[in-house]
């Protein structure tokens, strides 16, 4: 599961970091509580080769008549993703890199309240998740749509959450993008339980209009 992050890195320098085109109408950044239907950062596959596009968070599915014509589809399970006929098409076609800076998880208290926690890479580097993507609507409606791709926790963050996003190594990203062939289906794995780092954060976050650098500091 993953349903809020932080993106924080400039667009000129995620641009250079997935050697991708960078479009002209990317989210603006830092962007500490990015929530889904959002428009958020994206490296996928063009004729031209790669190309960073912003993407509203929240996959639509062809057949929807409008966007919110069924289930908000954030996360893609890796388990069912080749069968699911939402996504089987585009976990074959349309992979995309969906770039973060952190994510936020939730535990509860004995009493019932949301304990959230900011989870990063270790090095604190840049995070890809894998993600898979979907044009929908017609012309003049147009909305490119994306759905993170999300498998069970590894041993690190499974006392935080027993799922986790799908995060790819550099070294895998062209596999994934479908630069270097087939095969991507083998990399739908938890990462090693060293990649991530966390920390508990202020239950701010727990609203969806909270913002600010704040909201990563540790509490």
């Amino acid at each position: 599961m993953c349903g809020r992050f932080a993106i924080t890195l400039p667009n000129d320098a995620m641009a250079q970091l997935f050697a991708a085109a960078p479009a002209n109408t990317l989210p603006d950044v830092p962007n500490y509580n990015a929530c889904p239907t959002n428009q958020v950062h994206v490296v996928s596959l063009a004729e031209t080769g790669r190309v960073l596009t912003p993407m509203r968070w929240g996959f639509v599915p062809h057949w929807y008549k409008k966007p919110n014509d069924g289930p908000l589809l954030i996360n893609a399970r890796a388990e069912t993703i080749a069968e699911k006929p939402a996504f089987k098409s585009a976990c074959r076609e349309r992979r995309c890199l969906i770039v973060v800076s952190g994510f936020y998880e939730w535990t509860k208290t004995p009493e019932g309240n949301r304990l959230p926690w900011y989870i990063h890479a270790a090095d604190q580097s840049p995070l890809a998740f894998a993600g898979i993507w979907q044009s929908w609507g017609g012309e003049g409606e147009k909305m490119h749509t994306c759905a993170i791709v999300t498998t069970g926790a590894n041993a690190a963050i499974a006392p935080i959450h027993h799922r986790m996003p799908v995060v790819l190594a550099q070294k895998d990203w062209p596999l994934w993008l479908g630069e270097d062939g087939k095969g991507a289906a083998a990399l739908m794995a938890s990462a090693p339980d060293d990649t991530l780092a966390f920390h508990r954060v202020d239950p701010a976050v727990n609203s969806n209009r909270a913002s600010g650098r704040e909201l990563i500091e540790p509490v």
